[in-house]
């Protein structure tokens, strides 16, 4: 078999190129709905092989029975909605017609994927040449494989080309995707093996994803963990379903914004690991002062940082731990009564970690971000009693640049940070502090430093702006950011030329 990462990039390349010049923000759910179609008709396919074989446990088995496929957690997929037909199909110049009746066929068949497959082949816009040549495409995904082995390769791939499509968007590719570095880190520092897990911004589901992975990798069960997921974008939801259902994923995410609509409001969770927009402030927070989720201060209307974190918080199990990703401005911003709730919150004894992450680890935004680890509760008997102090790792130095814009943490630069957590956070953890990298420090040393979370003000890497931003970092952010304006100013001035020139102007 070709190695799976040599395997992405082609299909991309292939994918990408058939793309012409449609928005790769509408071309996406062209792809991954394929991609979704193929996974579920595979999975179809060798169930129906199975209850036709009538013979063991299948015997008496009818396979156009659509609830013979229910009792083993498959997709029923009628005739007409198969791969095998639509492929056969691809040349036709109704193939967008097909796939919308396909699409609309499965979901009419199985009631849990109501409203989430597109159904936009139709679209005179789109090129039905370059459809089915992305058809015959995905077609291959998976077809050398048998059984688990495919299936599980049009996950990856799925996964894969999440990631790609972000990227192709840049900042509105945030909206949907956390880069897969910064979700592993998140998931192998929290450890979660079995119990209730929670992410309030959820995106596609990679953090859900990212977990089930883990869990298998433990020789542990999927089925231990309970998943409960909320997101405010809709098509994002549809997204995130298809992401956790293409790995038959069985998880409560609902549409909705989470502050002023809370769709899990007696969820008492054991895990949070969750990426909130950053600084965002419209987050109706002038509606929401007396909210009771506010128990460390009231947040400032222009800025929902400090919102997510007490949400989060309120949220928690009486001995549940969360991971949030936020800009660094976070751990020192005293704007709008934040330094006051972030005082609050230390003295409540409700952080563990603070994690410095380095700069471009981000698709939508070069502005670097940090971790925040929260404990419910510092003195439970699973991990030995840390209420005096916080933990500060300094990972700014880590990573490696991927292309010209983005970086991503390798696996040796989450296992150091993840290692360091443990040890210090594990009841026969030898920890010991690494001058310029981490640092436990008690409490009276945050307060001396008037409550500021800053790794560097306490690992011995004092060289931060009040940002938390090295100036490096910010000449590097800086370049990258002018280019990005020059290309799109370039692009802008294309299209008024073009579109000058379309009602009879010559410039």
């Amino acid at each position: 078999m070709t190695d799976i990462k040599d395997l992405e990039k082609t299909l991309w390349a292939t994918a990408d190129k058939l793309r012409n010049n449609m928005d790769a923000a509408e071309y996406k759910h062209v792809v991954l709905g394929l991609i979704f179609l193929k996974y579920i008709s595979d999975a179809f396919s060798e169930m129906h092989t199975k209850l036709s074989s009538n013979k063991g446990e299948f015997e008496g088995a009818n396979p156009e029975d659509a609830d013979e496929y229910l009792a083993y957690n498959v997709f029923y997929v009628p005739e007409k909605a198969r791969w095998n037909f639509l492929q056969g199909n691809a040349k036709q110049p109704n193939i967008g017609i097909l796939i919308d009746a396909a699409m609309d066929a499965i979901e009419k068949k199985n009631e849990n994927l109501k409203g989430i497959l597109p159904k936009n082949y139709a679209d005179p816009d789109l090129d039905k040449a370059r459809l089915g040549e992305l058809l015959d495409l995905i077609g291959n995904i998976g077809f050398s494989q048998k059984g688990h082995e495919g299936k599980d390769l049009l996950g990856q791939v799925y996964e894969y080309f999440l990631g790609m499509f972000a990227d192709a968007e840049g900042k509105n590719g945030g909206q949907f995707y956390t880069p897969q570095s910064i979700v592993k880190l998140l998931v192998e520092m929290l450890e979660p093996y079995k119990g209730r897990i929670y992410d309030g911004c959820c995106g596609s589901g990679g953090m859900f994803v990212q977990s089930e992975k883990f869990i298998e990798a433990h020789q542990g069960k999927i089925g231990d963990l309970s998943i409960y997921g909320q997101e405010s974008n809709p098509t994002t939801v549809k997204l995130a379903k298809m992401n956790l259902a293409i790995r038959g994923i069985d998880a409560n995410i609902q549409f909705g914004d989470t502050f002023s609509n809370d769709l899990h409001p007696d969820l008492k969770a054991d895990f949070i690991l969750a990426n909130p927009p950053f600084n965002i402030s419209d987050w109706k927070g002038e509606q929401l002062r007396d909210d009771k989720r506010w128990k460390y201060g009231v947040p400032p209307v222009g800025n929902a940082n400090y919102a997510w974190l007490q949400h989060f918080l309120n949220k928690l199990s009486p001995t549940g731990t969360g991971g949030v990703v936020l800009a660094n401005g976070s751990m020192n911003s005293n704007t709008g009564n934040e330094g006051e709730i972030r005082k609050s919150m230390i003295e409540a004894r409700v952080i563990d970690c603070m994690v410095a992450l380095p700069a471009q680890l981000f698709f939508n935004t070069q502005i670097p971000a940090c971790l925040w680890f929260l404990a419910r509760n510092k003195t439970n008997h699973k991990f030995r009693n840390r209420e005096n102090e916080i933990l500060f790792i300094d990972a700014r130095k880590l990573g490696v640049l991927v292309n010209r814009r983005n970086k991503e943490l390798r696996n040796e630069d989450i296992k150091l940070i993840t290692e360091t957590y443990h040890s210090w956070r594990n009841l026969k953890g030898k920890y010991k502090d690494i001058d310029g990298f981490c640092k436990s420090a008690t409490m009276d040393e945050v307060v001396k430093n008037s409550y500021v979370l800053m790794p560097g003000k306490y690992v011995g890497t004092e060289e931060e702006a009040t940002d938390g931003i090295l100036f490096g970092d910010k000449m590097q952010t800086l370049t990258v950011t002018l280019a990005e304006q020059f290309a799109k100013r370039k692009e802008l001035e294309k299209t008024i030329r073009k579109n000058i020139t379309s009602i009879g102007y010559e410039i």
